[in-house]
């Protein structure tokens, strides 16, 4: 597999839901992971454009299986849609597609909705979706989204170039498809790959080519309420209404993506430029100051961390290698834990729009083990420098530093990213937090990087990248596949042990069929990573989703800001 950008994540990450009044009348939803957006009396209005904004440029691969992050993500939420979609209780349920499981689970029988049209005019038919699970099992793929596929019976082989097809792969007629997969896992659904792909319209270009092609990047086509009509490559996409959707036309004309500096949010808001975006939490006190918007905010279905650099990625046996002894002692990476106010930080610096978090499993998941099961790392900073000492970290030469145990000068690079307005001054208060312990922990470069740069370097495992604040967004299902094992390349720490490879494959077995038995499973998993500290985790954030007053029929959730799009519509404001 060639190194590969990863599916990137912003500050302005992901899941809205209850509603929050920005000078405005609200009405509040009773689902706590679902709100909508202006619900009024009156009758929905046809016609009309609307912008949504995101606050930097969107790399251009219109295509599922080949986007790498939100910014191109948003763009596919308005031109395609899934087989099967998660809906405000964080459970797959049918969309496109209905199945039937069979008794040992690991046959699938789907069954599509004939009349489905492409942008181009083209049927959906099954083969569609095949086309999509082999484009990504391919030996040539260059996406990140393998993990969604390599369960089914076949695709290793065929990824491995070993077979010339996937054997779970059976089309049983233009609406039915059969999938056969290698075991039986309790969220196979959820795991598996959704999003067709039109294979008529890629005939000839071979996968290596895609990422490329004209078709993902000026004319993508997809099945849902909007087609692409123009892209401006990384500031703007014109979208029309697409009138053969198959739940009808929307009542909107189109939509335009707009990229734009996020210093100015708040500006653009006010002069009507944007009308939707997902904004940077920095802007929250400008925006709630503004009488023509209100505010969508939730807790995140996701979290801020440090991570700990402990080895590499190794391309040729697609697994990490876990040979950076620079961390191996867990009293050191627990030290460096107690030695953060992570709640005075976030309370400074995160316009109380986040609360400090203990697990990489959602607070909202049923998989969350409470608090009180595990360490909280509260602030300590005398523990820290116990801890410190008794790992044979000390202060040699009275510099107030710490030398290793070899008696070494010890230090420590770290690196975070630019792109909120307090990044830097959070940066700050976390290297002045563990100096204060002894810890000579130094910004590498000297300088916050630039959103990509951090991540290319971040996931090339640069050999000075040792320390980072990162950003995960979550899936629905808590499985921690395809962030935490052995031979996840999202696994940037570099991080596994042979008890934490068995419960993560246990957590999906046939036992875990029994939900207690599950929950029972990822408790250990948690106590497991909690004590030994792969990673520091820090906050779970609430993100914020301004929508101006006119556009209605918004509905958020935590999985997504836009939610049939189809069903937005433009008030028009009265004369006064």
């Amino acid at each position: 597999m060639n190194n590969k950008k990863i599916c990137r994540l912003l500050l302005t990450l992901l899941v809205m839901a209850t509603l929050l009044s920005a000078c405005s009348r609200t009405t509040s939803s009773s689902n706590p992971l679902s709100s909508r957006h202006n619900v009024v009396d009156d009758k929905p209005q046809a016609g009309g454009v609307v912008t949504y904004g995101f606050s930097s440029p969107f790399t251009g691969l219109f295509e599922p299986a080949f986007y790498e992050g939100e910014d191109d993500f948003h763009v596919l939420e308005f031109i395609t849609e899934p087989m099967f979609q998660v809906n405000d209780e964080l459970v797959t349920v049918p969309n496109i597609a209905s199945w039937q499981e069979s008794d040992d689970h690991k046959v699938f029988t789907f069954k599509i909705k004939p009349g489905i049209r492409w942008h181009n005019g083209d049927e959906l038919t099954v083969e569609d979706w095949k086309f999509a699970i082999e484009t990504i099992a391919s030996p040539d793929y260059t996406g990140s989204h393998y993990y969604s596929v390599e369960m089914i019976q076949g695709a290793e082989a065929y990824h491995e170039g070993e077979a010339k097809g996937i054997s779970g792969l059976k089309v049983i007629d233009p609406y039915t498809l059969k999938i056969t997969v290698t075991a039986a896992r309790v969220n196979t659904i959820d795991s598996l790959w959704p999003y067709p792909m039109n294979k008529k319209y890629y005939t000839g270009i071979a996968v290596k080519d895609m990422p490329e092609s004209d078709q993902m990047r000026k004319s993508p086509i997809g099945i849902g309420p909007f087609e692409v009509e123009h892209i401006q490559p990384g500031q703007r996409v014109e979208m029309k209404r697409f009138d053969q959707y198959y739940k009808g036309k929307a009542l909107l004309d189109g939509i335009v993506y707009k990229a734009f500096d996020d210093k100015e949010v708040a500006e653009r808001f006010q002069t009507g430029e944007i009308d939707i975006e997902s904004a940077p939490r920095d802007a929250y006190d400008d925006l709630k100051e503004l009488d023509n918007i209100n505010i969508l905010q939730t807790a995140e279905l996701g979290y801020e961390y440090i991570g700990f650099k402990f080895g590499h990625w190794d391309t040729e046996t697609e697994t990490i290698v876990m040979d950076n002894p620079k961390f191996e002692d867990k009293r050191l990476r627990q030290a460096m834990y107690y030695a953060l106010d992570r709640e005075g930080i976030i309370k400074a610096y995160s316009h109380g729009l986040a609360e400090p978090v203990e697990t990489p499993i959602s607070s909202t998941s049923w998989a969350k083990i409470p608090d009180t099961e595990i360490n909280a790392y509260l602030y300590n900073p005398t523990k820290a420098k116990e801890l410190l000492d008794a790992a044979g970290f000390l202060d040699l030469d009275g510099d107030g530093l710490r030398e290793d145990p070899k008696g070494q000068k010890l230090m420590i690079h770290f690196d975070s990213m630019l792109g909120s307005q307090t990044a830097e001054l959070r940066t700050n208060a976390i290297l002045r937090n563990w100096r204060d312990v002894g810890l000579d922990v130094q910004l590498n470069g000297g300088a916050l990087k630039e959103f990509h740069a951090f991540y290319d370097a971040v996931e090339a495992d640069d050999p000075s990248i040792e320390l980072f604040y990162g950003v995960w967004g979550l899936a629905s299902d808590p499985d921690p596949t395809g962030l935490w094992r052995e031979n996840d390349l999202w696994n940037y720490p570099r991080w596994s042990s042979e008890r934490n490879e068995e419960l993560i494959r246990e957590g999906v077995s046939m036992k875990a069929y029994d939900m207690d038995y599950r929950k029972e499973i990822y408790y250990e998993w948690q106590k497991l990573v909690n004590e030994e500290v792969p990673m520091i985790f820090f906050a779970e954030r609430k993100a914020i989703v301004p929508v101006n007053k006119r556009l209605q029929g918004v509905r958020v959730n935590s999985m997504s800001t836009i939610i049939d799009p189809y069903k937005w519509w433009i008030k028009e404001e009265e004369e006064k």
